[in-house]
């Protein structure tokens, strides 16, 4: 893109990079694309876990870092790394600060106009993660299992000219016990929001974009970059919106020419900017 909308603040998570499923290349082309004043990385950049087995790191992975300095160098874009539960070997060196544009940091409070919000990962309330981490690997194996068949899947339905499918988010979806997870899941991370006297709360973990109101707390979550690549962006009044790279490159197709505004307009004007969308089947109530 020749030229780039510019948002106060854009938040992405769960990259999962080293991990065989991240889409390193596609987040990374993502952020050339647009530009922000604040870009906060919340949790799972680094999939540790999957680098301790059988994850490699290559260099499309670096390239995402590098662009992340670009972003510093030529724009003096702040930049927040919260740690994630797959990135958790930044236990032992946060809080950590390098210069004044880019912190490591277990979690963080956003102003965003007269409302604050309690960014954080996510994984603080996954009891499996934290007090059975053997299970929490084991689930692991299964989920980059289902990644690894998906991608076949998709082969074959590519082949027969049929749209991706997501096997993993159709059965996180569909299984009784993994949706009771997420409904509990966004409830107890708003009442941790609400303890913090902040008017709502950003996450990942669960790999489930969204943005909605709960209890009068207002909830978020960026999504990731194996399965949806999806990015939570903020506008200059406020406006909280999903940005979904699919559908940004399906709009890029269509023109070639991006619309250049200081500021995402309303609800009823969101087809004169290219690539932000409310999300899917997703509601701001």
């Amino acid at each position: 893109m020749a030229d780039k909308t510019h948002f106060r603040t854009i938040i992405i998570s769960d990259l999962h990079l080293g991990a065989g499923g991240s889409k390193a290349e596609e987040v990374t082309s993502f952020l050339k694309s647009y530009s922000c004043k604040k870009l906060i990385l919340n949790g799972d950049i680094i999939d540790a876990w999957q680098l301790k087995k059988y994850g490699v790191w290559k260099r499309k992975h670096t390239m995402f870092f590098k662009r992340v300095l670009k972003m510093i160098e030529d724009n003096n874009t702040k930049v927040i790394y919260i740690r994630g539960n797959h990135d958790d070997f930044l236990d032992q060196i946060i809080p950590l600060r390098l210069g004044k544009n880019f912190q490591i940091r277990k979690d963080y409070v956003l102003n965003s106009g007269a409302q604050r919000f309690y960014v954080t990962h996510g994984d603080v309330f996954d009891s499996i993660t934290s007090n059975l981490k053997w299970l929490a690997y084991l689930g692991d194996i299964g989920y980059t299992f289902l990644l690894w068949l998906n991608k076949f899947y998709n082969k074959y339905r590519a082949w027969r000219g049929l749209s991706y499918y997501s096997l993993s988010q159709r059965i996180k979806q569909s299984v009784k016990l993994a949706v009771n997870y997420m409904s509990d899941f966004e409830e107890k991370l708003t009442e941790l929001a609400r303890s913090r006297d902040c008017d709502g709360v950003i996450c990942g973990h669960i790999h489930h974009p969204a943005i909605r109101e709960i209890d009068g707390i207002k909830y978020m979550n960026s999504g990731d970059w194996v399965e949806t690549l999806s990015a939570l962006v903020e506008d200059f009044e406020g406006n909280w919106s999903l940005l979904y790279y699919d559908q940004q490159m399906s709009q890029e197709k269509k023109s070639t020419n991006a619309t250049i505004i200081d500021h995402v307009p309303g609800n009823d004007k969101q087809v004169a900017f290219t690539g932000v969308f409310l999300g899917r089947n997703q509601q701001i109530m």
